[in-house]
């Protein structure tokens, strides 16, 4: 049962994630309203949670903590103070990193937030191309000149000839790079990532993540760093202004916040910040029906299902104020259709048809992986065991792996033997699909097949293993999207329901974005306002994604 709250309001928040988090902290700090959370599953975080296996920790899914938010920004730090001396594998090659004075000691308290270098890189014809591409001599070496001249035959073709009309995502693909350039580096991954051809996604999903990318911005950036010289010094990192990179397309952002021990320690902590203070929250516990007033305009009471640890499953039914679902808007609209309050058939078609993208991540604890380290000699870089990318897309069409996760690399305290290498393969599947059933030995033996096929890692370096199976992890831009507005109709009129977060809204949000979503509706509650347009513009400026970010 829920506690007695005094004569508090009582805002019921559907799961634990990023925004039913930040709503809930930001609901105790500037209101009287009590949350209570209710979280279906056993860990906190959602996607950006931490997995932990045999001392090991891994980021499900990959998340840096980088915005173009002050607000976002300072509330992270606000959390976990940056640090102010160097993490011990800087300590071990002599890296330099912005500390702050004062600032943390990751080897002496867990509370501390890094700032991590970025290096990310695609597989393709076997060969490691950076990302973004950049035109330097390996990439020409590597492609050949034949191919770079199609690409930029191509590129200069789009620019003088753009499509009128953007369809598709292929469409926005093309119009930004070229026929050629998207086929070679983009194509084969992004249909990786959601199983259908870019010619069948909304361009709604390039809006949203790569807008601000294109050829002349890389080649600009480059230039901007040779001119400038790249200099990184640590007096001018104080409260982190040096890594927030406000100019900088996040794509060519090269610096990044993280916590010591991966994403889901900066949300455990928000957590019990959260109990701290008087908030709720109850683990193993689903809501599953929604009830509303005779006239539908208000969320009178959630039914919720939970679960004990002996398997024993209790129902009940809990009064709320107000209404704050994360839950995909799937199972929203679900929940509440009933007798009383019918779901009108085209609304409760529109979000029946909507489609999500499910996630397996193999976590692989290896002696050592077979790709170069690219670091130039005499840099700190090059004195590390294994390369130094934070992760590798595979652009490989003979392969299903779409990313791998270096988690040595994220942070050095996610690995209990720093002389192992610690990684995670990505997968991108479809609920109950052959590779979704496929049982977690089998699936091993798979992952380490394709990792020896593309020449990363032999089968004999491999030390431990894990498999962590994630639903819907990735709203999709198929399906019935088109028609999302019939829903956002049908919901926002409802006095007190709020959706936020990348499933509660049906948006391949960023992190920052969905906690900015969520401060949104804390304001709205705290103004008493029911204008939910605000809520909704938060990333309507598609600013500012990892291009190729699942």
């Amino acid at each position: 049962m829920v506690a007695e709250n005094s004569g508090k309001k009582i805002a019921v928040i559907a799961g634990a994630g990023p925004a039913g988090l930040t709503c809930a902290l930001e609901l105790l700090r500037t209101t009287d309203v009590k949350p209570v959370i209710f979280e279906a599953e056993d860990v906190i975080g959602g996607i950006s949670r931490t997995a932990r296996y045999n001392g090991n920790r891994m980021d499900i899914g990959g998340h840096r903590f980088f915005s173009k938010s002050d607000t976002v920004m300072d509330w992270w730090q606000g959390i976990l103070p940056l640090q102010g001396a160097a993490s011990k594998d800087d300590i071990a090659i002599g890296r330099k990193v912005p500390l702050v004075e004062g600032g943390s000691d990751p080897e002496k308290t867990d509370y501390v937030m890094l700032c991590r270098s970025r290096l990310s890189r695609i597989l393709f014809l076997r060969k490691l191309f950076d990302y973004p591409v950049s035109l330097n001599g390996d990439t020409i070496r590597n492609l050949g000149l034949w191919r770079m001249f199609k690409i930029g035959m191509s590129y200069l073709k789009v620019q003088l000839l753009p499509a009128r009309k953007e369809k598709s995502l292929e469409d926005f693909m093309i119009n930004r790079f070229g026929v050629e350039l998207y086929r070679t580096f983009f194509r084969d991954y992004t249909e990786k990532v959601w199983g259908v051809p870019c010619s069948k996604i909304s361009p709604d999903w390039g809006g949203q993540r790569i807008k601000g990318l294109s050829i002349t911005k890389t080649v600009v950036h480059a230039l901007k760093q040779i001119f400038a010289g790249k200099k990184k010094t640590e007096a001018g990192a104080a409260n982190g202004a040096d890594i927030r990179q406000k100019d900088t397309e996040t794509s060519l952002i090269g610096q990044f916040l993280y916590p010591k021990f991966g994403p889901g320690q900066l949300w455990e902590t928000v957590a019990e910040k959260v109990q701290e203070m008087g908030g709720e929250i109850r683990m193993n516990s689903k809501v599953v029906g929604v009830n509303r007033s005779a006239d539908g305009k208000r969320i009178e009471s959630v039914v919720v299902e939970s679960r004990a640890a002996d398997g024993n499953v209790s129902t009940e039914t809990v009064a709320c104020d107000y209404f704050l679902s994360t839950m995909p808007v799937k199972e929203l609209v679900a929940a509440m259709d009933n007798e009383k309050n019918p779901v009108p058939a085209e609304v409760r078609r529109v979000s029946d048809g909507l489609v999500y993208r499910d996630f397996i991540t193999v976590g692989l604890l290896l002696d050592e992986l077979l790709i170069k380290n690219p670091a130039k000699p005499g840099t700190p870089e090059s004195k590390l065991k294994f390369v130094a990318d934070n992760w590798i897309y595979v652009q490989e069409s003979d392969v299903k792996l779409g990313r791998i996760q270096i988690f040595n690399n994220w942070s050095p305290y996610l690995v209990a033997d720093p002389s192992k290498v610690w990684i995670g393969l990505e997968y991108f599947a479809t609920e109950g699909d052959e590779m979704w059933r496929m049982p977690d030995a089998d699936f091993i033996k798979f992952a380490i097949a394709e990792l020896d096929k593309i020449h990363v890692a032999k089968p004999a370096s491999v030390r431990d293993s894990v498999v962590f199976h994630i639903k819907k992890a990735y709203p999709a831009y198929f399906g019935t999207y088109g028609e999302f507005d019939k829903v956002r109709a049908y919901v926002d009129p409802i006095e007190n329901l709020f959706l936020m977060g990348r499933n509660g809204m049906h948006k391949y949000n960023n992190m920052d974005h969905s906690m900015l979503a969520a401060m949104e509706v804390a304001k709205c509650i705290r103004e008493n306002s029911t204008d939910k347009t605000a809520l909704w513009n938060v990333n309507s400026e598609e600013e500012y994604h990892e291009g190729k970010k699942a």
